[in-house]
């Protein structure tokens, strides 16, 4: 009888075993391929934009506002080659514009931030389009977020004299290839690691549902969302954010808003936090390699983002119900 047990216990763990494997699978894919209906058709865009210039004539465009924020006019170049491309593509031509050797850490730290705030902004606006937010609206935050956050930044340094002296050069990048072929396998790279984080990420996370540290990370962050009007359902969307990004954690941002389990409001005010601040560990070394100060676009970046969304929420709260829909919608399951 315990040999007939053991045996009917085998079989019932196999077979709970297998489900769960089919079911991460089928949520790993269904999370990616939401996301390349985002990414790829972006991808292409911003290539063609790239091959038209476009980039460039946009660049000399805000010129104008470099220099509001204590920059050269140049790194108008610089900003728009990262909101339309990403963050690698911004890095390639500050270093092609010789803007390492003119800049002070001041001035890194500035563009740095502003590069972090609005990147890749054809990728993630589509994924915050996909989730339920406004076009205008993300255009606003992460445009006009990353200007307001280094004009405060330029100003506090500049009065204050802190960090004017010439910025450290701790890297310096490989001429780039423009190809078509060069591009293709990138893309090819980028689509097979954000597969492979997805798949990692969703497993981790069924993990930690499995061994209870999904309810330990809710409750420590209970505090901070309570104080932004953000609901504990929304933690994970936060995690995934702030530790990976919108783009490589966009797709789980769209399976989770889809389930219609978080509501509209509770989205659209995670998503506008992580607009303003997400992909904390990548994002970050990256700037430190062109001198940026880690205080500034790390922890009063941050400062920054909270007092933004908290301004953001209580906004919410005194507009009325039908005038909130300006912002957001309820994404349905």
């Amino acid at each position: 009888e315990k040999n007939i047990m053991s045996n009917l216990l085998s079989i019932k763990q196999r077979t709970a075993l297998k489900k769960s494997a089919q079911d991460w699978l089928t949520e790993v894919w269904m999370i990616f391929s939401s996301l390349m209906k985002i990414m790829i058709p972006a991808l292409i865009i911003v290539r063609c934009i790239e091959m038209l210039g476009w980039i460039h004539a946009l660049g000399e465009m805000i010129q104008p506002m470099m220099i509001l924020v204590g920059l050269p006019g140049e790194t108008g170049l610089v900003w728009m080659a990262a909101m339309m491309g990403n963050i690698y593509t911004g890095m390639a031509v500050f270093y092609q514009l010789g803007m390492a050797e003119q800049l002070t850490i001041a001035q890194v730290s500035v563009i740095s931030s502003m590069m972090l705030i609005a990147h890749s902004l054809p990728i993630e606006v589509a994924i915050a389009r996909a989730i339920g937010i406004s076009l205008w609206f993300t255009l606003l935050l992460r445009i006009g977020g990353a200007f307001v956050f280094g004009f405060i930044c330029y100003k506090t340094y500049s009065n204050l004299e802190l960090l004017q002296v010439p910025a450290p050069q701790l890297w310096q990048p490989e001429t780039a290839d423009t190809s078509w072929a060069h591009w293709f396998l990138t893309q090819g790279q980028t689509i097979v690691m954000a597969f492979a984080i997805i798949a990692a990420l969703t497993l981790f996370l069924r993990i930690l549902r499995v061994l209870g540290v999904e309810r330990l990370i809710h409750f420590l962050l209970a505090p901070v969302l309570r104080l932004l009007g953000i609901a504990r359902v929304a933690s994970n969307i936060i995690i995934v954010g702030l530790t990976l990004g919108l783009s490589f954690g966009g797709g789980l941002l769209i399976s989770e808003a889809r389930r219609g389990h978080i509501t509209g409001k509770d989205i659209f005010l995670s998503m506008a936090f992580l607009g303003l601040c997400h992909s904390l560990i990548e994002d970050t070394l990256l700037m430190l390699l062109l001198g940026a100060d880690l205080g500034t676009i790390v922890f009063a970046r941050m400062a920054f983002s909270l007092l933004a969304i908290l301004a953001l929420s209580r906004l919410l709260d005194w507009l009325p119900a039908d005038k909130q829909s300006w912002f957001y919608r309820q994404s349905s399951p």
